[in-house]
């Protein structure tokens, strides 16, 4: 669903006009559960100075090589419970992308928050540590290619989670995404983290993971967007046909001094190949920085950093970030092609329920002979509560 500019513009104000809340609102107590409701609004805004494909064609396109997009990126609703006892539920839906979040319960050993199992749709212990953050506090407005092209995020499935405030070991079985004619295959996952150092505005974070799932109907297709997350065309695109099982590892770290966070991921796959097709192997990773020049710092929970709200809320907090992103999807006779980018962003969130992110990006992509370059100028306006 695309919107004109003149609909997202009176989507956004109506969010502006809302009145402030805090991270959610509680609707009531039933069955002994407290109930509360979430919500997270984003909008996005894409103008591209094109190399040799119009990313921003469409039906109004006139093709001149420096098009735009904006369009509605999320529209997420969730309800969440706390009990009876040590249960926790959630339900979540994405009314934009018309699919199921997360969807599941949990029962936490002792009243735990580290010490669970789950079952449901819930994100995998392979995806990065990126996807397992919080959404609505990205760093940057498209996540790391390793993320959308090889992570594997929501499935249906269970897990079991034990650890306490410093380190984790998680490990799950999963099928399908709840969502019909979504991604599948059956697999497993497991992810290790370690914190050995965990203070307030001072945190040393480590983490390895592992997931093997089988790529059903015997087809993988593995491609990245040239980090808009709203655009069709995929330049770095690897299609492989008479494939068995994809594995996947995944390296991750993460610094926090005070203002500074310094964070970066390496995931790399191995995809098994029968028929006398050679097997495949691609991988990619990112390094970013950000700086909030407000002063503020980062949490840390269940092995992901997790961001608070500004100090001065009328001020709001401000952020400066950096990332540097790379995949290589060729091996062999598949040649996907490559992608390097460098992202530069700013940050603003504003009292409790705003933030506004703007976005410089330099995208280089090659596949054989073939290159395409563009550089992208991004903006969200995102609303939460």
């Amino acid at each position: 669903m695309k919107l004109s500019r003149s609909t997202l513009a009176v989507a956004l104000l109506a969010a502006l006009a809302a009145p402030a809340a805090h991270a959610e609102i509680t609707i009531d107590v039933i069955g002994g559960s407290e109930v509360s409701f979430e919500g997270l609004v984003q909008a996005d805004f894409y103008q591209f100075d094109s190399d040799t494909i119009d990313y921003g064609a469409d039906s109004s396109s006139d093709l001149d090589g420096s098009e735009y997009l904006n369009e509605l990126r999320r529209a997420e609703l969730v309800l969440k419970g706390k009990g009876p006892g040590n249960i926790e539920w959630v339900l979540g839906y994405d009314a934009k992308d018309d699919k199921f979040l997360d969807v599941n319960a949990k029962y936490k050993f002792g009243n735990n928050a580290n010490h669970f199992i789950q079952v449901g749709q819930f994100k995998q212990p392979g995806a990065t540590m990126e996807e397992l953050s919080s959404t609505k506090n990205n760093d940057f407005i498209s996540k790391s290619s390793i993320t959308n092209t090889l992570g594997t995020a929501r499935r249906v499935g269970a897990q079991y989670n034990i650890g306490d405030a410093d380190w984790g070991l998680t490990a799950s079985y999963f099928s399908r995404e709840l969502t019909r004619n979504r991604e599948h295959g059956n697999g497993y996952a497991v992810r290790g983290y370690w914190a050995p150092v965990n203070e307030a505005g001072n945190i040393l974070h480590l983490g390895v993971s592992y997931l093997d799932k089988d790529t059903d109907g015997d087809a993988l297709r593995l491609r990245a967007r040239p980090m808009a997350d709203m655009v069709p065309t995929r330049f770095v695109d690897a299609n492989m046909n008479r494939t068995d099982r994809a594995s996947f590892v995944g390296v991750e770290g993460l610094w926090v001094r005070g203002p500074f966070k310094l964070q970066a991921e390496y995931m790399s796959t191995d995809v098994k190949r029968y028929g006398g097709a050679d097997d495949f192997s691609g991988d990619g990773y990112y390094v970013s920085g950000l700086w909030n020049i407000t002063g503020e710092t980062w949490g840390y929970k269940g092995g992901v950093p997790t961001t608070g709200l500004p100090d001065n809320p009328g001020l709001g907090m401000w952020q400066l970030g950096l990332r540097y992103d790379t995949i290589d999807l060729t091996d062999g006779a598949v040649v996907g092609g490559e992608m390097d980018s460098i992202t530069a962003g700013v940050n603003w969130y504003w009292r409790s329920n705003f933030k506004f992110m703007l976005n410089y990006v330099k995208v280089n992509q090659e596949k054989g002979v073939l290159e395409d370059n563009p550089n992208i100028i991004e903006a969200r306006m995102q609303f939460y509560w």
